[in-house]
């Protein structure tokens, strides 16, 4: 619909409403006057029908007492019968004997039976006549039978009843039919129709505007009748009320179609040129006709037009500045597995976003510390040490955001020190979660000095320039950073998770035998670069395929894991483990010689041996009795470069001295004989200038005496050590 239809039908509404409700409202009124009027009136018949009749019963009973005190004598009961009738105060008289025989009637009785006064019982068949009975006594009292006086109901009977109430009488016969009327032959149907349903007290309406109501039977009133009166209210008030609303209708319209288009004129124009903008013309205007509500319209809409006009100039420069920044940031995400460097490119886009002077991003560490990777000083440049930026969990307003999970933003309070360590008046503070956590929705605080479930950081921002304080906008554009920033975390995260797992075993945690190749050729570098050695250990658990076919798998697997253990606890900080397959094992121990590896297969050969293993049986021993197997160690033992110029020929080496102790009874370790090498002319060569053949680093001569501290650049992946020092 539109605007005008929507205007014109307002207008309807409005006019037509209160003229209908009213019309309603007349109407309805006028027939409730109508009715109350009618019911007044058939109130008073009512009154009156029974007044009357109460009346001629008593006149009928007092006729009967004349009748029954003129004596015994059925001759002077007769004359006095006669006189009654002939008085006028009764129709006729009947007198019977006590078993109800007929003693003497007067001439001209109508017909039985009678309707008596006393009761409220409905003959079968119309009323004849109205009676009053009284008791027929001798002088002793005794009873000689009855006298009744009666007075016959006619049509002139029910027209003296209409005449004395005012209304209509109808008097109705024992099946509910018309026996006597005063009504109009038209009318009577309907009248009877109306009356039909409704009890003695409620009046009813016809179709031809006509009230009904019962009157009797009742004590005092036996005559079943229908009284009936005409309505008031004229016939053609309807009409002429219809007749108003229509004209009414017909005025209203005529006005309504003319203010609609008055008024949809300039909204029209209006709507065109708003058309126009949304095509993307912003120099569309609209001429200023009036200076009503709709001509102050107008101007606003042109003065609308020329702001958007400049702020598009200004969103489409940001625009260019935002695609520029995410440009450089989807490129760092996708080239970098560098947490600093992906940092440092999302602080700076935030703050390019939402024209901060300053800001910092603060990661969670283990120990419940916020610890700054990166953070811009008020020049743009990067803060050289970030990483003096410490700040406890719950600790101000930083460390309250990184607890409670809630972003904050406002003003920094005078005496409090500045949210993040930096200097700033205003701050926006937002925590950034790990995806999928459940950290920021809905907010829930951790315990004391802890950080809210999954929260990984916080990026904070200082001092908006060209406003007095960072808002609601602001708060969302940075927690799309923080999102990012999140992201970040994670992947390089989930990176170096997947390196870790690349490289050990799934079941001991050790280092797998990838990783042993790795380092082994490393380690041989370090040792040849710098003069050192580097000393080789092959175990392997003996009988281990017993335990397995014993226990099952379930338990070998155990010990294999507490044997795994009890090496870390064997080994200093600097030595590498590694699970080499199945039961063997290799140990590579820097900057040590034979002696010193020798004494490390003894320690790790007793730790093993005196202390059996402890596992839930799988095969059938109750779980409330555990496993105890004694298991050895056998131990081979090759150092460089004593044994071997390669890491191969020293891995060799060592696995041959591993079944020299095998071959010894096991339980015990042997350490690799030193070849004999051809005598040779010893020719200075630096170390490292020709690679061999295989590919492996050589030991080289040289190196002087330096800790291995000093330096040295390790070739491949070096992960975190895994044991402890000893």
């Amino acid at each position: 619909m539109t605007l005008r239809g929507r205007l014109t039908a307002a207008f309807l509404t409005v006019v037509l409403g209160p003229v209908l409700l009213g019309a309603f409202f007349v109407g309805t009124t006028l027939a409730t006057v109508d009715q109350r009027r009618s019911a007044e009136r058939l109130e008073l018949a009512v009154g009156a029908v029974r007044t009357s009749v109460d009346a001629l019963c008593q006149q009928l009973r007092a006729a009967a007492d004349a009748v029954a005190l003129s004596g015994a004598d059925p001759v002077g009961r007769a004359g006095a019968a006669t006189q009654v009738v002939g008085r006028g105060l009764a129709a006729a008289v009947l007198v019977t004997d006590v078993a109800g025989r007929t003693a003497y009637t007067t001439p001209g009785a109508p017909e039985r039976p009678w309707l008596d006064c006393a009761g409220t019982r409905r003959l079968d068949g119309p009323v004849r006549a109205l009676t009053a009975e009284v008791e027929l006594r001798d002088r002793a009292g005794a009873v000689l039978g009855r006298v009744a006086a009666a007075q016959l109901v006619d049509p002139g009977f029910v027209a003296r009843l209409a005449a004395v109430t005012g209304v209509e009488v109808t008097l109705l016969t024992g099946d509910a039919g018309i026996g006597q009327t005063t009504e109009a032959s038209g009318a009577r149907d309907e009248v009877l129709a109306a009356a039909a349903p409704v009890g003695d007290d409620r009046i009813t309406g016809t179709g031809d505007g006509r009230y009904v109501r019962r009157a009797g039977p009742a004590p005092g009133q036996p005559l079943p009748l229908l009284l009936s009166v005409p309505g008031d209210q004229s016939p053609g008030l309807h009409a002429a009320l219809v007749a108003a609303v229509l004209l009414a209708g017909l005025l209203a319209v005529l006005a309504a179609a003319r203010l609609a288009r008055v008024t949809t004129r300039p909204l029209a124009e209006l709507a065109h040129a708003v058309e126009r903008v949304a095509r993307g013309d912003l120099t569309a205007r609209v001429p200023v006709r009036s200076s009503d509500e709709i001509g102050r319209l107008a101007g606003t809409f042109n003065r609308m037009t020329r702001e958007t006009q400049s702020y598009v100039a200004a969103l489409t420069r940001s625009r260019d500045q935002m695609r520029g920044h995410l440009a450089v940031l989807g490129d760092t995400l996708a080239s970098t597995h560098d947490l600093d460097r992906i940092l440092r490119v999302i602080l700076h886009s935030a703050i390019a976003a939402t024209g901060a002077r300053t800001g910092t991003v603060l990661l969670v560490e283990e120990d419940g510390v916020l610890v700054g990777r990166c953070a811009t000083g008020p020049d743009g440049d990067d803060v050289p040490e970030p990483a003096a930026l410490r700040v406890p969990v719950g600790s101000g307003v930083v460390g309250t955001v990184a607890a409670t999970g809630e972003p904050r933003r406002g003003r920094v309070e005078p005496g409090d020190g500045p949210p993040g360590g930096a200097d700033g008046r205003t701050y926006v503070a937002v925590p950034f979660a790990a995806p999928g956590a459940t950290a920021d929705v809905p907010w829930r605080s951790a315990p004391p000095g802890e950080a809210a479930p999954g929260t990984l950081g916080v990026l904070v921002l200082y001092d908006r320039l060209g406003a007095d304080g960072f808002d609601d906008h602001d708060l969302v554009t940075l927690r799309t950073f923080a999102g990012h920033a999140a992201v970040a975390v994670e992947n390089v995260r989930v990176h170096e998770e997947a390196q870790r797992l690349s490289l050990t075993d799934p079941l001991t945690g050790l280092w797998n035998y990838r990783y042993l190749r790795e380092s082994i050729r490393r380690e041989v570098e370090r040792a040849s670069r710098f003069g050192r050695m580097l000393s080789v250990l092959a175990l392997d658990l003996d009988l281990f395929k017993k335990v397995n076919d014993t226990y099952g798998h379930a338990v070998g697997d155990a010990v294999l894991v507490e044997f795994a253990r009890r090496v870390r606890g064997e080994i200093r900080e600097v030595d590498l483990a590694f699970r080499q397959g199945g039961e063997e094992f290799v140990l590579l121990l820097p900057e040590t010689d034979a002696r010193g590896a020798a004494i490390v297969a003894e320690r790790l050969g007793a730790v093993v041996r005196d202390g059996p293993f402890e596992a839930e049986s799988h095969s059938g021993v109750p779980a409330a009795a555990p496993v105890r197997i004694a298991v050895t160690v056998s131990v081979g033992i090759a150092v460089y470069p004593d044994h071997g110029s390669t890491a191969q020929q020293v891995l060799d080496a060592a696995d041959d001295a591993l079944y020299a102790a095998k071959a010894a009874g096991r339980d015990t370790y042997r350490v690799a004989p030193v070849p004999v090498r051809p005598t040779a002319e010893e020719i200075t060569v630096r170390a490292a200038a020709v690679p061999p053949e295989d590919g492996m680093p050589r030991a080289g001569a040289g190196g002087g005496a330096r800790h291995a501290a000093d330096g040295g650049a390790s070739s491949g992946p070096h992960p975190p050590r895994q044991s402890r020092g000893r």
